[in-house]
């Protein structure tokens, strides 16, 4: 199979690097000088220094070229949430394509299966996720990923595309629920690093996961997404692996702000993209326009945009009237 992954960032070099072990693979960098460096040095010094690209993986900075080689294959958009748009209005009308990114787009509050309703109707699109750090996959250890869409053709190509001795790939009819799962779980990871930052305990962080998980079945139900998916990789699974691995990014936000620094700093030092701190405030907002409560994302939003300190939300979460578990 043909595989043009267009975004050269870790999560996309992670996958195309393991794909290119059994398909024809080319990887799409933006930056023509950083495609000349991958194809050169063989290694994404940037992002993933500590693994080799294979000698078959082709690396290029053309996008005509990358969508024509995958036309009759699969095209995988590895772009964070805010390049989501412009590669699907690049795609022909006959793509088959999965996005990577987990997150609501800036702006408009869009999904990316809504995005893709709006500008490529008539594509074969859907989501790839799931609990999976992009360094781990690059070096070949075990993990397991949901491939969602309404389109079933599509979800088996992602199968025969990624499915191996070490990737699993799981299909899912349910795109928004998969695509809800990975866009909240980033906020939750936030609150759980302010969680650990602050030293409140692994009882404080249970209970702030689960009732994390709560509230983004809570909003997924209400956008038209099913009670189980959350259940599974990209709701559960996805959001544990966010929440508790030393290796999340929006993890570390929580933690870093803990422990007194700013957004700014934090964001200058972290040198990648945190999706949950660009769509906490776009997740609470659709929350509302739903009627659908969601504490701790609006604690999330508090801190983030410097209203209320850490210890201050904690205090705002536990002085909350009681309620049964099933309502929050």
């Amino acid at each position: 199979m043909k595989i043009s992954v267009l975004g050269a960032g870790a999560w996309g070099t992670a996958l195309a690097v393991q794909a290119a072990a059994r398909h024809e693979v080319l990887l799409w960098a933006r930056d023509a000088q950083q495609a000349l460096a991958l194809h050169e040095q063989r290694r994404n010094q940037r992002y993933l220094p500590d693994v080799a690209l294979p000698a078959a993986l082709s690396v290029g900075s053309d996008l005509a070229a990358a969508l024509a080689h995958a036309r009759e294959g699969l095209l995988v958009i590895a772009t964070p949430m805010s390049g989501l748009r412009g590669m699907l209005q690049a795609l022909p009308t006959s793509a088959r394509a999965l996005w990577l990114c987990k997150g609501f787009e800036a702006g408009t509050g869009l999904l990316g299966h809504e995005i893709a309703r709006e500008v490529c109707p008539r594509a074969a699109t859907g989501v790839l996720s799931g609990p999976s750090f992009a360094a781990e996959v690059a070096l070949g250890k075990p993990a397991a990923l949901v491939a969602a869409s309404a389109d079933t053709v599509l979800c088996e190509l992602a199968v025969q595309a990624f499915h191996g001795e070490a990737l699993r790939i799981y299909i899912c009819d349910d795109p928004v629920g998969v695509e809800v799962g990975g866009a909240v779980k980033n906020v939750l990871a936030i609150a759980t690093g302010l969680c650990d930052g602050l030293q409140l305990g692994l009882n404080a962080r249970a209970a702030l996961i689960t009732r994390g998980l709560a509230e983004m079945t809570r909003l997924g139900v209400a956008l038209g997404a099913r009670v189980e998916t959350f259940m599974g990789l990209s709701g559960m699974g996805d959001l544990v692996l966010t929440a508790t691995g030393d290796l999340s990014r929006n993890r570390r936000v929580g933690l870093q702000l803990a422990a007194g620094r700013t957004l700014a700093q934090v964001l200058a030092d972290l040198g990648h993209v945190a999706e949950g701190v660009y769509s906490a405030a776009t997740v609470l907002r659709r929350a509302r326009d739903k009627g659908v409560e969601m504490p701790i994302t609006e604690a999330v939003v508090a801190v983030l945009e410097g209203r209320l300190s850490p210890q201050q939300v904690v205090q705002q979460l536990m002085q909350r009237a009681p309620n049964t578990e099933q309502r929050g």
